[in-house]
C-alpha cells in the first residue's frame, strides 16, 4: 500500500502524541503560571519581607549575631545536631530500605507499616512518648534499676543525646523512603551478573548496589538535614531549656523578647546556611554520578 508523503506526515502527526516540547512558549508559560504564582506568594514574598525586616535597623542585627559568641554557638550546635541526626538516619535507614526491597508477603507489609505508621502520628505525640520513656521514673530507668544495672535513675531526659534520639526517630522515614525508591529501580540482573563473575554478596553490594543507590542516599540525607535544622517541638520538649537550637532561639526572640528584626536576621542566616548545604549536596551528587560513569 503506497501512501503519499504528505498523507504520511499527516498520519504521523495524528498518531504521535503531543509532548511538552511541542507546546508553544506562551502555552507552556500559561500552564506553569499557577505554580509560579503560588511559589511567589507562598515563598518569595514572605522571604523578601523577612530579609527586609532583618535590615530594619541596618546591619545592627547581623553585627549582634556575629558579635555574641552565644548565637554562633547555637548555630554550630544546630548544624552539628542536624548532621548527627542525618548520619544516624542514613545508617539505620539504609538496612531497612534494603530489607524492604527483599521482603515479600507478610514481612513486606509489616516492614512497610513500621515505616509508614510513624508518619501518620503527630510529632507532638511521638515527642511526649520519648518523655515517658526517658524521664527519671520512666520505663527505661525503671527497667535498668529493676535489673540491678543502676542504683540511681540516670539523667536521660533534657540532654543533647535525647534530642538526637528523638529527632532521629521522627526523621527516620524520610531517609528510608528515598533510599527504598532508588533501590527498587536497580535491575536484579546487575547482582546476578556480578555473582556469575565471581563476586560475593559483600563485594556486589559495595561495588554495585551502594554506588547506584547514592542518589537515594543523598536525597534522604538532604531531607533529614534540612528538616533537622528547623526542628522546634522535639528539642523544646525533650531537650528542655539547656538544649538551644536555632528554631528555639528564633521562637524565643519572637514570642518572649518580641525582637522581630533580630529574629528575622537569625531566620535569614538559617535560610542562607540551608541553601548552601543544598547546593553542596547537589554538587556532591553530580560528582558521585561522574565517578560512577568513570568506573
Amino acid at each position: 500500500m503506497n501512501i503519499e508523503p504528505s498523507s504520511r506526515r499527516a498520519l504521523v502527526t495524528v498518531i504521535r502524541p503531543r509532548n511538552a516540547s511541542r507546546y508553544a512558549p506562551l502555552t507552556s508559560w500559561l500552564l506553569t503560571l499557577p505554580l509560579l504564582a503560588t511559589f511567589a506568594v507562598g515563598f518569595l514574598y514572605p522571604v523578601s519581607k523577612l530579609v527586609a525586616l532583618s535590615f530594619a535597623s541596618g546591619s545592627e542585627s547581623y553585627l549582634r549575631l556575629w558579635g555574641e559568641p552565644l548565637y554562633l554557638s547555637v548555630l554550630t550546635t544546630t548544624a552539628m545536631t542536624a548532621a548527627a541526626v542525618t548520619v544516624f538516619c542514613l545508617v539505620l535507614g539504609y538496612p531497612v530500605a534494603f530489607a524492604m526491597t527483599r521482603f515479600k508477603g507478610k514481612a513486606a507489609i509489616i516492614t512497610a507499616a513500621c515505616v509508614f505508621v510513624p508518619l501518620w502520628t503527630s510529632v507532638l505525640i511521638r515527642s511526649y512518648a520519648w518523655i515517658v520513656l526517658l524521664q527519671r521514673n520512666g520505663i527505661i530507668n525503671d527497667s535498668l534499676q529493676g535489673a540491678g544495672l543502676t542504683e540511681q535513675p540516670l539523667k536521660l531526659l533534657y540532654t543533647q543525646g535525647a534530642v538526637i534520639l528523638g529527632m532521629t526517630h521522627i526523621l527516620l522515614p524520610f531517609a528510608i523512603l528515598p533510599i527504598y525508591a532508588t533501590l527498587r529501580t536497580l535491575p536484579p540482573d546487575f547482582a546476578r551478573a556480578a555473582a556469575n563473575l565471581g563476586a560475593d554478596r559483600a563485594r556486589t553490594f559495595m561495588l554495585i548496589t551502594l554506588p547506584l543507590s547514592l542518589p537515594g542516599v543523598f536525597a534522604g540525607g538532604i531531607l533529614c538535614f534540612v528538616l533537622a535544622l528547623g526542628f522546634y517541638i522535639t528539642p523544646a520538649l525533650i531537650g528542655g531549656p539547656g538544649s538551644m537550637l536555632m528554631a528555639t532561639l528564633i521562637g524565643q526572640q519572637t514570642t518572649v523578647l518580641l525582637d522581630w528584626p533580630f529574629a528575622a536576621a537569625l531566620s535569614t542566616i538559617l535560610l542562607t546556611f540551608t541553601l548552601i548545604i543544598v547546593f553542596l549536596f547537589r554538587r556532591a551528587l553530580s560528582l558521585s554520578k561522574g565517578f560512577q560513569s568513570v568506573h
